[in-house]
């Protein structure tokens, strides 16, 4: 036989005590998770069981079993070895039950949790005992071959068939279940034939047993009623689960059926499983790791195939054992003093608590003392007896857990070393002053004080020992000693009251009234002890002014350009060592009004809006006026407007707005007025449009003419929106021949058209008409414009001109000349010509076009190149066209001035005369020939030229007077290249340039010319 042995969820851990002083022999540690006591072992003949007991710095370990002590003796089968608790020859009657490990050092004693010792059954007795014959002789049916029953989780099972290694594969047709052992079959087949052998696996010992082979056999008369059956058959029920947290759970579904069936799960109330929920399409098992309290609930397996659907519920509770959240600490206390202690566990149902001391429940005897309450344990008036190890047991029906705390009462004589008297108090005359004594003792016992050698009156002490003095005077300055008393000694402290003169703050508290704009000082003087040093401290509305990092080293502020947010209380506060005052003054800030309030358009009309308001803030000045402002889409920002009343008084809180554009959009906002000035403006009213009316604004600047052959051109400025007074505005346009009485009319519908086009065949050139242009809209016609005369089109120029003309000047200039057409007649002007021209190698669409105006004959064309031809074209112009185009002539430019410029440039001064020589330049092939020299001087911001056909040229030189002079050649082709400039000096009294200087001189200017 064989038998499996658990000790299940069992935790000892032991909080070691921490002492003060020093007195502690070793740290505690509380790591539960690292001590836990379970074991499980394969029980033989001389089966040996170790229970560990997992606790550091105990010297004494003890175990109990079903609540009696375990007393091991020499020769029985209990030993305790390094608190391990040690049983052999294991015995399922004597040794199953609850065992729990106690520990004991000299700070106390701490129990650990229950561990329970099981012997698991033989379940190869119900294999042998287990006869399958029944239900397993079908054809194409559907079958269920049970397995033995076991009640514990550790256990797998598997079905071989036939032969071993030769296992049942799970599908949808085949299910094993984890729970019961049982293989389903939902529908057999003929493949299935054979023998079915059932094998059951412990995962603890890692060892497997299997039952008897069982037959699945054909029958014959199972034809009937059996090839198509309803899915659900055989269905096993899931039932009401517990689930732990965190834990995972399993949830098995199958059905029995033909087709076979369908297995889909889903939950009652609707809600999508999450990503952690696995789903074996499979076996149909649905599988819930990590389980919390929202994976609870009703769950739903359905079962369908084509002749119809079954289905079953199950519900998942949620539970979790107790978990710690709030723990007791190790405390330390004195003699008479008051503990409390609270732990906290999380846990559903919701656990109960309990406490322990040193391993013991509480004394029942101690109960109007000791208090637990829902986990809070509370102690009065503790004393030396109850030192010792405590603990905390929050459990539920699912488990329970432990924490540990040490508690230490101590008894010590009077002590000061760390709470000496101070050694100096301050104290201000005609106040209050306190002396703290707070010696260090346990248990508490008598304070008392005295003055120099005089014992005080016990009503100066207070119930904490510290002494109080009312009403200070001078007199009560002196030396003060605390003596302390208890059962174990006595102890003293003494200090010094010194006794300084109060604080007042001279200045009265008063009341300003200033005007915005204006600087004001609000003062603080003060009285004081002069051996105390001031801090003073502003306050604003109760708010903390801050002056930057140096503080306030004099009372009075000053506040410049003060303004409304300025305006409050200001609270000056002086503090010395020993007291404080303080004092307030209300400022108030008279400035222009706010802003009204609540501006809105009540009534409009085609040229008025009614306006009504409310009063702002008068900000300490009564209001005088009011004045209104409006804009539109078409205005530059808000502008004035005219109202009835004319003038708007202070109490005045509605006006009429005049001399509005009909049909146009009005904002309005209101400003209020006071003594002091004018203030912020309302908010602007909602946008109101005005009514329309008939036009009433002509088109300006009715003019025309220009136009194509039998046209007559009319041209206008169009009527602003703002002025159009309504929707469907338009144009009327009026015309007739000089002379004649009716008019011709023709409407223009769009508001922004500015010319109209007559053409009629019938229409003279150039011939006169008078013309006007009226306005309309939906409410009808308007006025018409001041009668203008234009004339119509005239006719294109007929001729082009003549004797056209084209001379070279230089290498980069043409004039061309031509003979004008007349000047106008009855059907044409001529108002200019178009004159074109271009490159040899250029084509004549690409030609540069220049325009004259008026009666030119001739036209200079700039910026040419140089020993190039050009080609040129005139023809005449005016409003109706160009006219024919003049029979092209060519021109070829002159070759380019000479690009060298003069060098070697050498000068000389004699007397009040400069003489200037330099090399003559000679130009290359393609430059025309040198014809003279133009010598540019500047005298002091004065030029002129000279010209000369020599390479030299002589010069006056004015006395005390300086030269910059430039060379240049010319030739036909224009002018040449600059030489460098020279700066002739100023030569004082007539006195020449040597020789030698002139040479000096001639080499400098040579080398430059060369760079």
């Amino acid at each position: 036989t064989q038998s499996v042995l658990y000790l299940l969820k069992s935790t000892l851990f032991l909080r070691k005590p921490s002492l003060l002083n020093s007195m502690l022999c070793c740290r505690v540690h509380d790591q539960p998770s690292k001590c836990p006591i379970k074991l499980t072992i394969i029980y033989h003949q001389a089966l040996v069981c170790t229970l560990i007991c997992c606790v550091s710095c105990a010297f004494i370990h003890r175990w109990k079993l079903n609540d009696s002590f375990i007393l091991p003796r020499p020769g029985s089968r209990y030993s305790l070895m390094g608190g391990n608790l040690h049983i052999s020859h294991l015995n399922k009657e004597e040794d199953v039950g609850i065992y729990q490990c106690l520990a004991s050092n000299s700070f106390g004693t701490i129990v650990s949790r229950e561990a329970s010792l099981h012997v698991a059954c033989k379940f190869l007795l119900y294999l042998k005992s287990f006869s399958i014959k029944t239900r397993c002789f079908v054809v194409f049916g559907f079958m269920l071959i049970p397995a033995p029953l076991f009640s514990f989780t550790e256990l797998t099972f598997t079905w071989i068939f036939n032969e071993y290694p030769s296992f049942v594969i799970q599908d949808t047709r085949r299910f094993v279940s984890q729970k019961t052992g049982n293989l389903y079959i939902a529908k057999v087949e003929p493949s299935d034939v054979g023998n079915y052998t059932c094998v059951v696996t412990n995962t603890v010992t890692k060892t497997s047993v299997q039952g008897p082979p069982t037959p699945l056999v054909l029958r014959v008369d199972g034809m009937k009623n059996l090839f198509e059956r309803k899915a659900g058959e055989s269905f096993q029920p899931v039932r009401f689960v517990p689930v732990a947290k965190s834990s995972t759970v399993k949830l098995e579904c199958f059905a029995l059926g033909n087709p076979v069936p369908t297995i889909s799960w889903r939950r009652v109330d609707g809600a999508s499983f999450g990503r952690k929920v696995d789903i074996n399409k499979a076996s149909g098992v649905l599988e819930i790791p990590y389980f919390q309290q929202e994976d609870a609930g009703m769950y739903e397996c359905v079962a369908e195939n084509s002749r119809g659907r079954n289905l079953v519920k199950g519900k998942l509770s949620f539970y979790a054992a107790p978990h710690l959240t709030e723990k007791p600490q190790d405390v330390q206390k004195t003699i008479d003093d008051s503990l409390v202690w609270e732990c906290k566990a999380s846990a559903k149902p919701k656990p109960s608590y309990r406490w322990l001391k040193n391993g013991e429940s509480l004394d029942p005897m101690e109960q109007d003392r000791i208090q637990v309450n829902n986990g809070l344990l509370t102690i009065s008036s503790l004393n030396l007896a109850d030192v010792g190890m405590y603990q905390c047991v929050a459990e539920n029906k699912h488990g329970r857990i432990f924490t540990n705390a040490e508690l230490r009462v101590i008894a010590i004589a009077p002590d000061f070393s760390q709470n000496l008297l101070k050694a100096q108090t301050l104290a201000r005359q005609g106040g209050d002053v306190l002396i703290e004594c707070k010696p260090r003792m346990s248990p508490r016992g008598v304070i008392s004080w005295r003055k120099g050698k005089e014992a005080l009156r016990e009503i100066m002490v207070l119930d904490n020992g510290s002494l109080r003095i009312s009403n200070v005077t001078k007199l009560d300055a002196g030396i003060y000693t605390c003596v302390a008393r208890n059962q174990f000694g006595v102890a003293s402290s003494a200090g010094s009251l010194l006794v300084k003169e109060a604080t007042s703050i001279t200045s009265p508290a008063g009341h300003l009234d200033v005007t915005i704009g204006e600087s004001i000082v609000l003062p603080c003087q003060v009285s004081h002890d002069p051996t105390l040093d001031l801090k003073f401290t502003w306050f604003f509305n109760e708010q903390l002014i801050r002056f930057g990092s140096h503080g306030r080293s004099a009372g009075d502020i000053m506040i410049r350009n003060i303004q409304l947010q300025h305006a409050g209380k200001y609270t000056c506060a002086v503090q010395t060592k020993v007291d404080s005052v303080s004092i307030a003054t209300d400022v108030v800030v008279r400035g222009p009004p706010g802003p009204p309030v609540d501006c809105r358009v009540t009534a409009v009309t085609e040229t008025t809006a009614s306006l009504s308001w409310g009063p702002g803030m008068d900000n300490h000045s009564p209001i005088l006026s009011y004045t209104i402002q409006a804009r539109t889409p078409f205005s530059l920002g808000w502008q004035a407007v005219t109202t009835v009343p004319e003038l708007l008084a202070g109490k005045q809180l509605s006006a009429t707005v005049t001399d509005l554009s009909p049909w146009v959009e009005y904002e309005f906002r209101v400003l209020a007025a006071n003594s002091i000035g004018t203030g912020e403006p309302s908010k602007p009213s909602n946008k109101s449009r005005t009514k329309e009316t008939l036009p009433r604004v002509t088109p300006a600047r009715v003019n025309g003419g220009g136009g194509g052959r039998s046209e007559l051109v009319i041209t206008w400025e169009p009527v602003p929106d703002e002025l159009q007074s309504g929707p469907g505005f338009g144009y009327v346009v009026a015309f007739r021949p000089l002379g004649a009485q009716g008019w011709m009319q023709a409407a223009v519908t769009s508001p922004d058209a500015s010319r109209y086009v007559f053409k009629n065949e019938s229409i003279p050139p150039f011939s006169p008409y008078q013309v006007k242009v009226g306005v309309y809209n939906n409410r009808g016609e308007g006025p018409f414009s001041p009668v203008t005369t234009i004339y119509s089109a005239e006719e294109e120029p007929s001729r082009a001109p003549g004797r056209l003309r084209a001379r070279s000047i230089s290498a980069s200039e043409v004039e061309v000349t031509w003979k004008p057409l007349p000047w106008s007649n009855n059907r044409r002007r001529i108002l200019g010509y178009e004159l074109r021209y271009w490159g040899e190698k250029e084509k004549q669409e690409a030609a540069t076009v220049i325009r004259t105006v008026g009666n030119k004959t001739s036209v200079l064309i700039r910026d040419l190149e140089g020993s190039s031809t050009y080609y040129m074209s005139l023809r005449a112009y005016n409003s109706a066209g160009e006219g024919p185009q003049s029979s092209t002539v060519n021109v070829t430019t002159k070759k380019p001035p000479p690009s060298q410029a003069p060098v070697k440039i050498m000068w000389n001064t004699s007397n009040s005369k400069v003489i200037l020589k330099w090399d003559q330049v000679h130009a290359l092939e393609n430059e025309s020939e040198v014809t003279g020299y133009k010598v540019n001087q500047d005298k002091h911001s004065h030029p002129s030229v000279v010209e000369t056909n020599n390479t030299s040229l002589e010069l006056s030189l004015p006395v005390n007077q300086g030269y910059v002079i430039q060379i240049k050649p010319f030739s036909e082709g224009g002018e040449g290249i600059s030489s460098r400039q020279i700066t002739i000096p100023k030569m004082e009294g007539g006195t020449g340039a040597t020789r030698r200087d002139a040479r000096i001189l001639t080499i400098m200017f040579v080398c430059a010319a060369c760079q």
